[in-house]
């Protein structure tokens, strides 16, 4: 199959949208890991399903979350009818509240978790949301879009997918999932209602792509636990596991470990006891009596007894485990203690766990992970189950979402294998707009569609070329230059000084170059005849010292040149 046409060139401007014609848009999940949230039309109303965030990478310092664009929905807020939430992972809740503070008033629909956890989130915002609680089986009209949920095993509890009728059409979102046949809460992916609505007819079917390249069939939930109790069996100090924040499942498994072990249990981080607390509280994690203590206890117990279950399993530097690796954290590690990352890689965060591997070992730790012993498996179907999925399915057209562009192709390659015509397999992008229509779906045009950063408190304020100042920084130091100048002569009365920070060589080695500036700034002042302008002063400045530095000492750092006039 070849994609490289769809991934090409951007399309131009979407044609204004028919009646009975159904618009889908993605506005993240497509090419990254992350931000999932697409956006349907149709009448004028619209229907979100997810809207999650993606974490930053090492190349965007500074960057706390990254947001899906909204800014195609800024002046349509009210024709929202509801964000339907297929599961409670932050790459498909965690940018609610910063929607929710355009219109509080957003219906959310979703399954009890789901709609808990994000609760929870939105109360750190003070929104109080209005919400649907929905389980498998239920049908809601939601204005033009009427919505049938359906149960999917995924590494969190009460997941969904969301089959939407329209009178344009059908579409099947499966959210992430995989078939589990034994999990651990007995709920498998119903793949009876799959091919029930498959035999109904599915015009459009978005499946999940973040495992499209592994083949066969993911490993089971219940094949970790015994392989969890092997660690805990032969461990003689200190435990710690890092896992994310909501997997329930997992957080279960070294809850049954340490109580067979005669180990406590303390959680580290505030999203892990927050959400562990809520999971306790409505029955879907069981805390065995006496087992969970308070991290501030863990000091009066001997090392033996100890279990911490923290997050950090993604390398965040401010999370506990990060905290943890670079000794800025009230647990600490050392030789003997064993670490288990209970955890995949998610692309991109590979520097950043190595690093904390690193980190870990360094201080006498044992560390664990899914590389080396079976402490974690996948939440997402491989590829065996995709085509399983397709083949029960059977749909008219394909869209491959959640995962980057080499899974996407990869998933698009399964939906062909089971006989999906090439041209009915819909390969593209956030910001692309598909229209389907008489069981024909096709990219129409595209949107402008970017990153929206949220650092500190700030949204969207940071752009493509604040992180490049800040890379620069980070990575080749900063040069300031003042100077001042005679306001009627233009003669150079004080300086230039030259400031260093963060580049190797010392300020004296900068003497040399003070001589060509001077010449420089008293050429440019003999070619002003008008008037004194002094920002093309401060770029002569620039451009000598950054020719210089460039040429001798191979470095390209931030050059801050200052004129003023006196």
């Amino acid at each position: 199959m070849s994609a490289s046409a769809v991934f090409s060139d951007r399309p131009p401007l979407p044609p204004e949208l028919t009646p009975g014609t159904l618009r889908l848009t993605p506005l993240g999940g497509l090419g990254d890991v992350g931000r999932n949230m697409t956006v349907l039309e149709i009448d004028g109303r619209l229907l979100i399903i997810d809207c999650g965030v993606l974490f930053p990478e090492e190349s965007q310092p500074g960057v706390d979350l990254i947001l899906p664009d909204f800014d195609m929905l800024e002046d349509r807020l009210e024709d929202i009818e509801a964000i339907v939430l297929t599961h409670g992972h932050e790459d498909h809740i965690g940018a609610v509240p910063y929607l929710l503070r355009r219109r509080k008033d957003i219906l959310l629909v979703g399954s009890p978790l789901t709609l808990a956890f994000v609760s929870a989130k939105l109360r750190e915002h003070r929104i109080t949301p209005r919400t649907l609680e929905v389980s498998e089986g239920r049908v809601e009209e939601l204005g033009p879009f009427t919505c049938e949920f359906v149960a999917v095993n995924h590494s969190i509890p009460d997941a969904l997918a969301v089959h939407v009728r329209t009178e344009a059409g059908t579409v099947l979102h499966t959210g992430d999932f995989k078939m589990d046949q034994l999990p651990l809460d007995g709920r498998i992916t119903d793949l009876r209602a799959f091919a029930r609505l498959g035999e109904e007819g599915v015009d459009l079917f978005m499946t999940d792509s973040t495992n499209a390249e592994v083949p066969g069939f993911t490993v089971g939930e219940q094949e970790i636990g015994p392989v969890l109790d092997g660690i805990f069996a032969r461990a003689r100090q200190k435990i710690v596991v890092a896992s994310f924040s909501s997997h329930v499942h997992r957080v279960q498994q070294v809850l049954d470990a340490a109580v067979a072990h005669g180990r406590k249990v303390a959680f580290v981080g505030r999203s892990m006891v927050r959400n562990m607390g809520i999971a306790a509280e409505m029955g879907y994690l069981h805390v065995p009596d006496n087992t969970l203590i308070d991290v501030k206890r863990i000091d009066s117990l001997p090392d033996e007894q100890v279990v911490l279950m923290c997050t950090g399993s993604q390398g965040e530097p401010m999370a506990a485990l990060g905290r943890i690796a670079n000794r800025d954290h009230r647990v600490s590690v050392g030789p003997g203690d064993v670490v288990i990352l209970a955890s995949s890689l998610i692309p991109g965060n590979e520097n950043a766990v190595f690093r904390i591997i690193n980190g870990l070992m360094a201080l006498g730790a044992e560390v664990v992970h899914k590389g080396s012993a079976k402490v974690h498996t996948s939440g997402h179907a491989s590829a065996g189950e995709l085509l399983y999925c397709s083949n029960i399915v059977r749909p008219k057209n394909v869209m491959p979402i959640h995962g980057e562009v080499r899974h996407l192709i990869a998933n698009g390659r399964l939906a062909e294998a089971t006989g999906v015509p090439a041209d009915r397999i819909i390969l593209t992008r956030d910001g692309h707009v598909v229209d389907l229509r008489d069981g024909i779906a096709r990219v129409v045009g595209a949107i402008p569609n970017g990153y929206v950063y949220v650092d500190g408190s700030s949204v969207g304020e940071i752009s493509e070329a604040d992180l490049k100042d800040r890379r620069i920084l980070g990575d080749e130091g900063f040069i300031s230059l003042f100077a001042v100048v005679n306001s009627e002569t233009g003669a150079l009365i004080a300086g230039p000084e030259i400031h260093v920070r963060g580049v190797a060589e010392d300020d004296e080695v900068f003497e040399k170059i003070r001589p060509e500036i001077v010449k420089a700034l008293e050429q440019a002042v003999a070619d002003q005849t008008d008037r004194r302008d002094t920002y093309q002063l401060q770029q002569v400045m620039r451009r000598v010292v950054g020719r210089y530095v460039g040429q001798r000492l191979r470095r390209r750092p931030m050059i801050i040149p200052v004129v003023i006039e006196s």
